[in-house]
């Protein structure tokens, strides 16, 4: 297991953007860039605003409710948020229910969680933004848990497409345009490429404006 980053470290990561992010991890060959593909903001808005959030990942893994044999968890699944983090649940491919809705989304705000990502679906959407709750889901649905989906597992590994996984102390961060994780491991050379493009993205922003044209600027300032 990679060390926890330095404080400076995620101050400095947290700084950036999801796209920012994603072509560093791109850059660092990461699968697909850590990008979750398929992953859109609902609440507080759809796809908008200047909401963002950033945290580490607490891992839920639900399973089909006729399955008998997975493991089952001491308590409800919600009551797992810890203040500052964020719930990842990884729902069965396929299902048409929600596993996450207005209940939950109290609990986990009295709880301090930063917010939730369900690689699936959820419910109750006017509720999330009544309370100004972040939710970043596949879909919405007019249907519960109860007797589609139940919680497996907490803080183990969670596939989320072919080898990209999201793991217990990932790093998450969630904005208008969608969802990344970062793993531990990465962050320092995320943090160093982010912080390099920075600088080469606002002169080549002030190339722009002066009126160059967009393919000479590129060429000149991303080498």
């Amino acid at each position: 297991m990679a060390a926890k980053p330095s404080t400076s470290l995620i101050s400095a990561l947290k700084s950036f953007a999801t796209c920012d992010i994603g072509d560093a991890l791109i850059k660092l060959k990461y699968p697909y860039g850590g990008y979750l593909d398929g992953i859109s903001m609902f609440s507080p808005e759809y796809m908008g605003g200047p909401s963002k959030i950033f945290g580490e990942a607490i891992t839920i893994k639900m399973v089909d409710a006729n399955d008998k044999q997975s493991q089952s968890l001491s308590k409800h699944f919600c009551d797992y948020n810890e203040a500052g983090k964020i719930m990842f649940i990884s729902q069965p491919c396929g299902m048409y229910s929600a596993c996450w809705g207005g209940l939950m989304t109290t609990r986990a705000k009295y709880l301090g969680a930063e917010g939730v990502v369900v690689d699936g679906r959820f419910r109750d959407i006017l509720e999330q933004r009544e309370m100004g709750f972040p939710v970043f889901a596949r879909a919405v649905s007019i249907l519960g848990s109860n007797g589609f989906t139940r919680a497996s597992e907490v803080n183990v590994p969670v596939q989320f497409k072919d080898d990209l996984w999201v793991n217990p102390g990932d790093y998450l961060m969630g904005d208008a345009d969608g969802v990344v994780v970062i793993p531990a491991s990465h962050v320092e050379k995320v943090v160093e490429f982010c912080t390099e493009r920075k600088e080469i993205d606002d002169q080549t922003f002030a190339a722009l404006k002066n009126g160059e044209p967009i393919g000479e600027a590129i060429k000149r300032l991303r080498k």
